[in-house]
């Protein structure tokens, strides 16, 4: 799957880059991650190393504060345990199964990290997540905690959605899958701890700029859309599954062709590129400084998913 997404998809056109402090911070997240519980020697612990999320974060952080480079890693750590909990281990099935992980977990980011009984009924999970919470509150502004709440919040929602589509074999629409990867991909919390290791993120009135807006999802469909066409040939050799753009295409098209949709996918990520580069031009082109921090953020993001996909142990 690899030689075709190299083929077939454009190559983000933005300087790949790597945080020099990586390798250091992929130790101690590792640490972090079997200190809060999330993982044991064994196969967790092979599968976490195998994700690289040092590597991914490394990339799209690829400079500022080391210990912010680390909360970035910790999250991203932290949503592969989940996904992989979710997609590997059967938690994420059927909704019945999984709502009672996701309300303790909204337990915690309704109380924002701080103790009195959410973390400790969360588990594991919810012990590094009130971490997390209370580490971006430490770092940063009470604006940027409360976004970071909001977006995993709806991170946590999306995972249901996605549970009851494989409780009753449902592929969605893709119209409706489209909107919602952008929730189950958790991109949003990542861009917000990326912009806080950069040390500036928009005002309220530049985030809810529609030439900001727009970028920001062109942003998370194309980190997204990256990442399903890298991980479709797993995904479908292993357990087949209905939330990958590829799948979603090849659902909604005559006769499921496999090859077709693979082509389609790859065509919406190149579309969406050159939406992205455009956009992105006439948003500089204002001379508003201030959207700088936010505008690298993303396209870190999207040249570093794309160099990460090409290397991780994940899809292979």
């Amino acid at each position: 799957m690899r030689t075709f997404a190299v083929s077939a998809l454009r190559e983000p056109p933005f300087p790949a880059r790597r945080h020099d402090a990586t390798d250091q911070v992929a130790q101690e997240s590792t640490d972090w991650a079997l200190g809060h519980g999330l993982i044991t020697n064994g196969h967790r612990l092979r599968r976490l190393r195998r994700a690289d999320a040092a590597g991914l974060a490394g990339r799209a952080c690829p400079e500022g504060p080391v210990d912010r480079l680390r909360l970035l890693t910790d999250l991203v750590s932290w949503l592969f345990v989940v996904d992989d909990a979710c997609d590997e281990d059967g938690l994420g099935d059927a909704p019945t199964r999984l709502a009672p992980t996701v309300a303790a977990l909204l337990d915690v980011l309704d109380r924002h990290g701080e103790p009195a009984g959410g973390p400790a009924a969360a588990g594991p999970l919810g012990e590094a997540l009130a971490d997390l919470c209370r580490r971006v509150r430490a770092a940063g502004t009470p604006a940027a905690l409360l976004r970071f709440v909001s977006e995993v919040r709806e991170y946590l929602l999306a995972l249901l959605w996605e549970a009851a589509n494989r409780e009753h074999g449902r592929v969605p629409e893709l119209a409706e899958y489209v909107q919602m990867r952008r929730h189950t991909g958790a991109v949003r919390p990542s861009f917000t701890l990326t912009e806080l290791a950069s040390g500036g993120q928009p005002g309220a009135a530049d985030r809810a700029a529609p030439a900001l807006v727009t970028l920001d999802l062109l942003a998370a469909d194309l980190v997204c859309w990256c990442n399903d066409v890298f991980s479709y040939g797993k995904e479908a050799a292993a357990q087949p599954d209905g939330h990958n753009l590829v799948a979603v295409i090849a659902a909604g098209s005559t006769g499921g062709d496999e090859s077709s949709a693979l082509r389609a996918a790859a065509d919406r990520f190149n579309d969406a590129l050159a939406a992205y580069l455009a956009t992105e031009t006439a948003l500089l082109a204002t001379g508003d400084d201030s959207l700088r921090p936010a505008v690298t953020a993303r396209r870190n993001w999207i040249r570093a998913t794309y160099d990460w996909s090409l290397r991780a142990a994940r899809y292979a």
